[in-house]
């Protein structure tokens, strides 16, 4: 049976979805086609059976500054479910005691240099020793980043003289919190990308999901498409655009908007020898991830997330108490959620295992969490979380378009400008609409600019000529 339609997009995650309400909006008919039994892909939610909450694949924090998935949850009407941190700070758990970095009202990159210059565990001598890594990295340009991107971040900075105790603390933590690799499987571009955006502002504020994830977006969206005329095709696996019950699949354009992996298995073995496009995509390796949820008998703190100091012998790194964020859960006991960055080596513990050691670690923070009860407990084993940011991936980050006539990509891995996250997904589904648009003599503004560095980081950029 053959199926015809105005966009074909495979993926339903945010950036299939994006680029649907993207398409929508200007008149367009889309079948959306997800290989899964439920939308949102990496982002979605889920009931736990046991308590009937809801509960997402893995935790993930907004900031003020994902103008393109603020955008999308504006378009669907669920803005407003998001759930934003009162007071701008973050908690760093580290011996002998716990860090507290607060967000000052200072020009950017000096908005966090009081609480850097307070912290114990790291002297003044280590500090200063990223003078010149924080000097080059507010005067990037994309040029630079590119430059950057063949060297891995631990080679870079010990060459920039940064010291071992400043790499532990700051630079090892802040790869696997943010970019989910090891420091030394890490692009020093990728890397310094993201902290010169961290550094370069001071206005933005930390946000959650009021209920689940994948509930701010992919309900609405899948109304959406079906409103519209479109449809919503579930646990419909796709084999050269041809439906395993044997539909062929005929569309004006298609979207890929899948993880990289999906992509690779849909692409004919002559096309990474074909196009450049297809190329180098075999660089790309999944950081794979655990999150473990953890319901608590009791109440252990009024906290919404904390983070683990870089140590080698720590499984989790981010955690977040679910009663603190979640209106459904205010008042009642404490649901910890965590994250396990780069789970290669913790893939071989059991379960039993994982929720042990994880209880643990949140005692570091919250002693009184050792002897409590755990009422109910679950692991979540993401075979990936995001691509690994390795040297040489930034180069090989595709574009949108392809020399494919009618096929375009979307996904957090393309080439946004962003690391890997659902704002970079989010923008990469604009992006794609914009592109469809485009080929049909009707471009339109889609996707939200990155965001401009502001105070003395914008005036060194500027002096330097590097103002990305």
């Amino acid at each position: 049976m053959q199926q015809n339609m105005d966009v074909l997009i495979i993926g339903g995650g945010v950036a299939g979805l994006t680029a649907a309400i993207g398409l929508i909006d200007q008149g367009f008919k889309v079948t959306l086609i997800e290989g899964s039994d439920s939308l949102g892909g990496r982002a979605q939610s889920m009931t736990d059976r046991t308590t009937g909450e809801r509960v997402d694949l893995g935790p993930h924090v907004m900031v003020t500054q994902y103008r393109n998935m603020l955008k999308l949850l504006e378009n669907l009407g669920t803005e407003k479910q998001v759930v934003w941190q009162r007071r701008p700070h973050l908690i760093l758990v580290d011996k002998p005691e716990p860090v507290v970095m607060r967000l000052r009202s200072l020009p950017a990159p000096l908005h966090f240099a009081p609480s850097m210059l307070n912290v114990p565990q790291v002297s003044w001598a280590d500090l200063f020793s990223n003078r010149r890594v924080l000097w080059q990295l507010m005067r990037l340009d994309e040029e630079g980043i590119l430059e950057l991107d063949e060297i891995n971040a631990e080679q870079h900075l010990r060459e920039m003289g940064v010291s071992e105790r400043a790499l532990d603390w700051f630079w090892r933590s802040a790869a696997m919190t943010i970019m989910n690799a090891p420091l030394e499987l890490c692009s020093a571009g990728a890397l310094l990308r993201f902290i010169r955006y961290l550094g370069g502002r001071n206005d933005y504020q930390v946000g959650f999901a009021g209920e689940g994830l994948g509930d701010l977006f992919a309900p609405e969206a899948a109304r959406r498409i079906r409103a519209s005329g479109g449809q919503v095709l579930l646990d419909t696996s796709v084999a050269a655009l041809v439906t395993e019950d044997g539909r062929e699949l005929r569309a004006r354009f298609c979207i890929v908007a899948t993880p990289l992996e999906s992509l690779l298995s849909l692409v004919p073995d002559d096309w990474p020898l074909r196009y450049e496009t297809f190329a180098n995509l075999d660089r790309f390796k999944p950081s794979p991830y655990i999150c473990t949820y953890l319901w608590f008998a009791g109440k252990l703190t009024k906290e919404p997330f904390w983070t683990k100091v870089w140590s080698p012998d720590n499984l989790n790194y981010d955690f977040y108490d679910l009663s603190n964020i979640k209106p459904s859960l205010a008042g009642k006991s404490s649901v910890i959620a965590c994250n396990c960055m780069y789970s290669l080596k913790s893939d071989l513990l059991t379960d039993e295992e994982i929720v042990s050691r994880t209880q643990a670690e949140v005692a570091e923070y919250l002693p009184a969490a050792a002897q409590m009860e755990i009422q109910h407990a679950r692991v979540h084993r993401v075979p990936m979380g995001i691509p690994v940011p390795a040297p040489g991936t930034e180069k090989a980050r595709p574009d949108t378009t392809t020399p494919i006539p009618g096929l375009y990509l979307a996904g957090d891995w393309i080439n946004t400008g962003l690391p890997s996250s659902m704002e970079s997904a989010a923008r990469s589904g604009w992006m794609a609409a914009e592109q469809v648009l485009a080929k049909i003599g009707r471009p339109c503004a889609l996707a939200q600019p990155l965001p401009k560095l502001t105070g003395l980081a914008w005036a060194l950029g500027r002096k330097g000529g590097k103002q990305g």
